[in-house]
């Protein structure tokens, strides 16, 4: 047992720590715990770019092992040592990229909290059998935490999980860094957007195809903030769609407020999402949002945004733009809708408070 006087020691298992949303409420979470936790993180492809997010101070150890991939067993001793080494009081491990560590710690060699976040392509439409009997196996007997009601109810009846296992805490954003003051548009073209890691589940093709749409009636523009392997692809389709003028590809950005802040609508076109912190900030934002219902994404919004959360198609998307951009008033009332709801039930302050009885931090 851990002696409360002293910092937690957490190993964290990334299958990458770039920037992306659970790397990013990772980050959100070690700085706001400080001092209290020490950090040993491994980023399984080595990418660890997400660490410049991280506050000066806290006590950081980033773990570069060569992984074998092709000798199972070989890894599997090799992180056993790891374990054994670094001796933390608990690993906390991140979606399926990570189950190797999981299956490494199997039977137990340290306590393991495994957050899932949801799920690449490959099971973006199903669950893949043999995924669904090894989680069934190895997270029996960890603390798994879901951000999303979609999560809880995958976890308990087809994992078929205990439920005394599964935690179901929302991810949180700072509500008074994103609720900044819009500036008047009133002689402005109208911005349409979204803030996203560029990857294929993204499926901003569809947003492109959309907004193609939407200009061809409408007088606006977009801006896709964010970075990834799929930007080289997105612009060039974006200039065969002769809409590339109109197009901004912002590159990642730290201050994203701002760019809610530039926007008029915000526009979520993924195949498959859980509970997306880009939804949360945009209606920290005070924005309306038309949205793919993928996840929880209905169920995050308020009540007045509903009919705005439409199929995976382009088509669909862009008639609820346009019909926000029609109407100021409507754009206003929904989006003070969605800010409310953020505030109420979205707070950073409530996910703090859920990890930090998670961790045994209180």
């Amino acid at each position: 047992m851990r002696e409360t006087s002293r910092p937690l020691t957490m190993l964290s298992i990334f299958p990458s720590f770039e920037v992306g949303g659970a790397q990013v409420r990772f980050t959100t979470l070690a700085n706001f715990f400080g001092a209290r936790i020490r950090h040993k993180i491994c980023a399984i492809n080595g990418n660890y770019s997400c660490t410049s997010l991280l506050h000066p101070g806290l006590a950081i150890e980033t773990l570069k092992l060569p992984i074998r991939k092709a000798d199972l067993w070989a890894t599997r001793r090799q992180f056993r040592e790891v374990l054994r080494d670094k001796d933390p009081d608990v690993m906390l491990t991140h979606n399926w990229g990570s189950m190797d560590w999981v299956a490494a710690n199997f039977p137990a060699i340290v306590p393991h909290v495994h957050i899932e976040d949801g799920f690449g392509v490959t099971e973006a439409k199903r669950q893949l059998l043999r995924r669904v009997v090894a989680r069934n196996v190895l997270l029996r007997n960890s603390t798994v935490v879901v951000p999303s009601r979609t999560l809880e109810h995958i976890a308990k009846k087809i994992w078929l999980l205990p439920t005394h296992r599964v935690a179901y805490i929302p991810n949180g954003v700072d509500i008074e860094k994103y609720s900044i003051r819009r500036r008047s548009k009133l002689d402005d073209v109208p911005a349409i957007g979204t803030v996203a890691v560029l990857r294929p589940e993204k499926n901003l093709p569809r947003l492109l195809q959309a907004f193609r749409l939407v200009r061809s009636q409408r007088p606006c523009r977009l801006i896709i903030a964010g970075s990834g392997p799929e930007r080289e692809k997105l612009e060039v389709l974006a200039r065969e769609a002769g809409i590339a003028e109109s197009v901004e590809f912002t590159g990642y950005r730290t201050d994203t407020e701002n760019i809610y802040a530039s926007l008029d609508v915000f526009v979520l076109s993924s195949d498959t999402e859980q509970m997306p912190t880009s939804i949360l900030e945009a209606m920290a934002a005070g924005l309306p949002i038309v949205a793919t219902d993928v996840g929880d994404v209905r169920t995050l919004v308020s009540a007045e945004n509903n009919p705005f959360i439409v199929n995976q198609d382009a088509g669909d998307i862009a008639r609820g733009v346009i019909s926000l951009l029609d109407s100021p008033e409507m754009r206003d009332s929904v989006g003070k809708a969605n800010s409310g709801v953020a505030r109420k039930q979205y707070s950073q302050g409530n996910m703090f408070r859920a990890y930090a009885s998670l961790l045994q931090l209180d």
